[in-house]
């Protein structure tokens, strides 16, 4: 009987540890396939992060060039090529009477139209005006100019796209009257607007005429009536070359000898005048080719040596500005020839003596290709609206078209790292202005303050909640009365799980103004409160051992509550006194007119202190349990070997916690750094470079939040906004690693004590 016993005994226990192997291998299973599966979903985002930033970082694509004759009558001489936004249909506009469309691709002429001049007279000069306008203008023999605009209207016959090309005169059929002596004008610049039209032409006896045109038209006869204004510059440059309005009307640039530039206030038509004269290529330079950028504020100037720049005005000192050159490219390997510049973008194509082609970026300074088209100068250049394509002739009369992918040519290491000098700044500068009410806006992607942002607001919130959470760690852990512990512990653990977006609610609409309000009361709080600390310490060391007995050990700290209480009451009573006595009664206002130190009212002070406040129970909660499950042993035998409780705390307790305190903060460091809501809502949201207290910045993260909704998917915008999540998810892990790493030491180091 008993055999038997223990036999069923030995049984059941073999199905027991049995059924415990089995269910410890099917946990270790689990914890397997669940780290697997944390290491997967990390590496799964940071694969579609790069999988949507990579794009910005490939070469533009260009197909193979299509090669054919220049479309429409081969004896006119071609002043330029233009196209609609599909890259459907090219035009060439020739600079001697006449406008032809083609399809883009093949070079098959759709249509010609010939331009109405009189039969009296000869073309003298052309001039292009701004791209997107689509105008053109012809100087003739006789003082006059005829001004056409091609257009293209769009229609689905048949339920099938349809662009059907014309020709219009957008100051009317009839030759405007430019001079009056009725001399040929042998160079001339346009510019044309709904608000008006800007004409200045160079005749050859040497006069140079600026004209304002209006014309309005009957609405009932359809009649159009020119009314013109005429000023006249004197004295003109000498061996005058190019003329250039810009595209507001406001000023002029005329190209004269080797490598002069005047630059003239147009905008009096009747009384320009001379602003300054400047040399726009280095000595010993030709300048062969010069175009203005979209936008008209900046000029590519080319040169006989390959030679490319970009100048534009700068302003030096009040209302005065002056010409400056800004960058200069990659040069072409021979004598630039021909310029031509995209229609919205900062982007231009270059043709030089050896048949050449390259594109650049003017504002991330980039040459994004180049190619070798032919073995003659290339002679004239354009590029549809849409900038995804070139059309090029060369001295030959052949015409090389081609389809461009280029949809991110300003984004660019220099133009997100480095400082960049935009178009109307004083000085290169670090920008993130995404977007703006007008079209004339170029788009700034500089991530570096963003970056400096995030770590302004890290930095701030650290400093506000290291010191608070591992100071208030260690004594709850190692000094408090476990009742007490009993009490602080979960109320500030209850405190992390508060929205964020309340805290920020408050911290923008409650702290803030309370702060301006208050900034001497407040600054003075945090300068003067440790100080406080130490003295209510000194004298509770003074009190009589009587008193001192009737607190509880481990409660001390409570007393601390009505002193801090009664000092911060105290401290903001006397700061208005304080304001009024040294700063004027407003100190905001005396950091901002004395300290010449910005205040705004949102600023980081505001958010140090509310993520401050955000960060400390998530830093606290780790350290104290570091903190307390030091083992027993170890504090009892060092106490018990002669130290003091401050020696056993320093020598065995926080060095055996060192890795899990290290780890809090690291934690608290990562929620920081990816905060949204509080550095959104208590901040001004600006991304300035700036390490001042009283001046707001801007996140990564917090950027994200808010321009996330409006970029377009697949656009440069959008994809910096990923661009910055994939930063921040970067930075994340290398600071976990280390922090990983560090801990992995301190804890190998101090495992043994």
């Amino acid at each position: 009987m008993t055999t038997v016993n223990q036999s069923q005994t030995a049984i059941s226990v073999s199905q027991a540890m049995s059924g415990r192997l089995l269910r410890d291998k099917l946990f270790k299973n689990f914890m397997s396939v669940g780290g697997i599966g944390v290491i997967v979903a990390i590496s799964a985002i940071f694969f579609y992060l790069a999988s949507v930033v990579v794009p910005l970082f490939l070469p533009p694509t260009v197909e193979t060039p299509a090669v054919y004759a220049v479309p429409g009558p081969a004896e006119r001489t071609t002043g330029a090529f233009s196209g609609e936004e599909q890259r459907e249909i090219g035009a060439r506009i020739a600079s001697d009477g006449g406008l032809t469309f083609f399809e883009f691709a093949t070079g098959r002429v759709l249509a010609d139209a010939p331009v109405a001049i009189p039969a009296e007279s000869r073309v003298t000069s052309f001039a292009k005006g701004d791209l997107s306008t689509y105008v053109f203008a012809y100087g003739l023999s006789d003082g006059r100019v005829v001004a056409i605009r091609q257009g293209y209207e769009v229609s689905f016959p048949g339920g099938k796209r349809q662009i059907t090309p014309s020709l219009e005169y957008p100051l009317g059929e009839t030759p405007l009257v430019v001079d009056e002596r009725a001399r040929a004008l042998v160079q001339l610049a346009v510019q044309s607007s709904p608000s008006g039209s800007t004409l200045v032409g160079l005749t050859d006896d040497g006069r140079l005429l600026v004209s304002a045109v209006n014309v309005t038209a009957n609405p009932i006869t359809g009649e159009t009536k020119s009314e013109i204004q005429q000023g006249e510059i004197s004295p003109v440059p000498g061996g005058v070359r190019q003329l250039v309005v810009e595209s507001k009307q406001r000023e002029l640039f005329v190209l004269h000898g080797e490598r002069g530039l005047a630059r003239y206030d147009i905008s009096d038509k009747t009384q320009p005048r001379l602003l300054e004269t400047v040399q726009i290529a280095p000595e010993g330079h030709r300048v062969t080719a010069l175009a203005m950028l979209s936008g008209g504020y900046s000029l590519i100037v080319g040169t006989d040596k390959g030679h490319l720049a970009q100048w534009f005005p700068v302003r030096t000192e009040g209302t005065r500005f002056e010409l400056k050159r800004i960058r200069e490219f990659k040069p072409m390997p021979a004598a630039v020839t021909a310029i031509a510049p995209e229609f919205f973008r900062k982007g231009f194509i270059v043709g030089d003596e050896s048949g050449m082609l390259g594109s650049y970026y003017a504002t991330s300074n980039r040459l994004l290709f180049t190619r070798k088209l032919s073995d003659q100068p290339i002679s004239v250049l354009g590029v549809p609206p849409r900038g995804n394509g070139f059309l090029a002739q060369d001295a030959a009369g052949k015409v090389y078209a081609a389809a461009v992918e280029n949809h991110y040519p300003e984004v660019s290491w220099h133009a997100m790292w480095e400082k960049v000098w935009y178009e109307a700044y004083e000085a290169p500068d670090y920008v993130w202005q995404s977007s703006a009410a007008n079209s004339d806006f170029e788009p700034k992607f500089s991530l570096a303050p963003l970056t400096f942002g995030t770590l302004k607001a890290a930095t701030y919130a650290m400093l506000v909640a290291v010191p608070l959470a591992l100071l208030g760690a260690i004594f709850t852990a190692y000094f408090m009365s476990p009742q007490m512990r009993q009490i602080v512990k979960p109320t500030i653990e209850v405190m992390e799980a508060l929205p964020t977006v309340i805290l920020g609610f408050l911290a923008g609409l409650w702290l803030a103004p309370f702060v301006e309000n208050n900034l001497a009361g407040v600054l003075l709080a945090i300068v003067l409160m440790p100080a406080v600390f130490i003295a209510a310490a000194y004298l509770w060391h003074l009190l009589p051992a009587s008193l001192k007995a009737r607190i509880p050990p481990g409660w001390e700290a409570a007393l601390l509550i009505p002193v801090i209480v009664a000092f911060i009451w105290a401290i903001m009573q006397i700061g208005h006194p304080i304001e009024a006595a040294f700063f004027g009664g407003d100190m905001p206002n005396w950091v901002s007119n004395e300290l010449g130190i910005k205040y705004e009212q949102r600023n980081s002070l505001v958010v140090g202190i509310a993520m401050g406040f955000a960060v400390t129970p998530t830093i606290f909660s780790i350290a104290e349990d570091a903190v307390f499950s030091v083992p027993k042993h170890l504090t009892a035998g060092s106490l018990a070997l002669g130290a003091t409780p401050w020696q056993t705390l320093t020598r065995v307790v926080l060095l055996t916690a060192s890795p899990g305190i290290f780890s809090a903060v690291m934690i608290g460091l990562g929620r920081a750094v990816g905060e949204t809501m509080i550095v959104l809502m208590a901040t001004g949201n600006t991304a300035v470079m700036d390490f001042s207290l009283f001046t707001g910045f801007r996140t990564l993260s917090a950027n994200i939040g808010v321009e996330m909704p409006e970029a377009g998917v697949g656009e440069t915008h959008y994809r910096l906004l990923f661009l910055s999540a994939l930063v921040l998810f970067a930075f994340t892990f290398v600071v976990n690693t280390l922090a990983e790493l560090v801990r992995q030491r301190l804890r190998e180091r101090y495992q043994t004590i």
